[in-house]
């Protein structure tokens, strides 16, 4: 079975899915494509042999050539789109966030679970990663034994002027507020956020942040959000456990000798570090599709929801000075039956 996919938004995240999809990966054709950049969709339709170009995400959604919709759009529209497709019954694949607030995305887990079937998957690819994903198995074998804490680094060489003080949380963070969740099988309970010295770097903004997270179980995760440290796009994540330590591994597949130093090279940005983990991501997302159950198994509506409402805390905690409390909806049964 080929899965036919129709791509709202064809901004650069979404011409990058468009490229995987056409030249990567299997089992997947793109047949429609849409944007409120008219001239951008209408070029990128142009590449697309026997590609539809839709005025509106609505009619794309509509389309009956469309058996899934990926959702790469700006993302207050999210939650428009997703609605219209979960109400059409197809498939939908969005990337982060899952909506802009809280309430969207509680509206969205309703819908979904009104529909009695799972069609929502949402675009966390940290678990996708294959350090991340090893990070896991050592982790959930329980050689470590209990875990403790886990530290976190997120550091971008630098953030674009648009970038404000909570995209540290609501943008940066986030990934790793998935991460967690998904690395510990539980949810969080507070969030704090320490602000030390400010960078040089940084202009307006107070950079570096530290994000404390407290989990369920007892574990303790610090995150250090630094956005203008000029050298890289660097992550780092290691466990500690009862019983020892476990971290990500270095990922550059050279190492140079030269002058007297010792260098490895360090990615330049998030598409160098995360390549491979979203080729991955897309292609399990189109697999579990075209199986008999026909339906996603990644990051669920109930983990985009869980994602907002902890992002939400750490921006309060990075206003006031205070720790947060994390205050989660119950969770519907129908979140329960499924993988997450």
């Amino acid at each position: 079975m080929t899965v036919r996919v129709g791509v709202i938004g064809t901004g650069m995240i979404g011409q990058d899915h468009i490229r995987r999809m056409t030249t990567v990966l299997a089992g997947v054709t793109v047949v429609a494509v849409t944007d409120v950049d008219v001239d951008t969709a209408k070029k990128v339709a142009e590449g697309l042999p026997g590609a539809t170009l839709h005025p509106t995400g609505e009619e794309l959604i509509a389309d009956p050539a469309v058996d899934a919709v990926l959702v790469c759009s700006w993302g207050p529209t999210h939650e428009q789109y997703v609605l219209a497709s979960i109400a059409a019954g197809k498939p939908v694949f969005c990337e982060k966030p899952l909506a802009t607030t809280q309430g969207a995305c509680l509206r969205i887990v309703q819908a979904e679970v009104a529909a009695g079937r799972r069609l929502v998957q949402v675009g966390y690819m940290r678990r996708y990663d294959a350090a991340y994903r090893a990070l896991k198995r050592v982790v959930d074998s329980g050689e470590l034994g209990a875990p403790l804490m886990m530290h976190c680094a997120h550091r971008n060489a630098a953030v674009p002027s648009f970038y404000e003080k909570e995209s540290a949380i609501t943008d940066t963070a986030v990934h790793e507020i998935d991460m967690v969740r998904w690395m510990f099988g539980e949810e969080i309970t507070a969030a704090r956020v320490l602000i030390p010295r400010r960078s040089r770097n940084g202009g307006p903004l107070q950079d570096p942040l530290l994000l404390i997270l407290e989990m369920a179980g007892g574990a303790l995760v610090d995150v250090e959000i630094s956005v203008n440290i000029r050298y890289g796009y660097d992550i780092r994540g290691e466990v500690v456990g009862e019983d020892g330590t476990a971290a990500l591994g270095e990922l550059s597949p050279v190492t140079v000798r030269r002058t007297g130093q010792l260098m490895t090279p360090v990615p330049l940005d998030w598409r160098e570090r995360f390549l491979a983990a979203y080729d991955v991501e897309i292609q399990e997302w189109v697999d579990s599709l075209a199986n008999a159950a026909g339906a996603p198994v990644g990051p669920s509506a109930w983990d985009g929801y869980a994602a907002a409402v902890v992002s939400d805390a750490g921006v309060v905690a990075l206003r006031t000075g205070e720790r947060v409390p994390v205050a989660l909806a119950p969770k519907p049964a129908f979140y329960e039956a499924v993988p997450s």
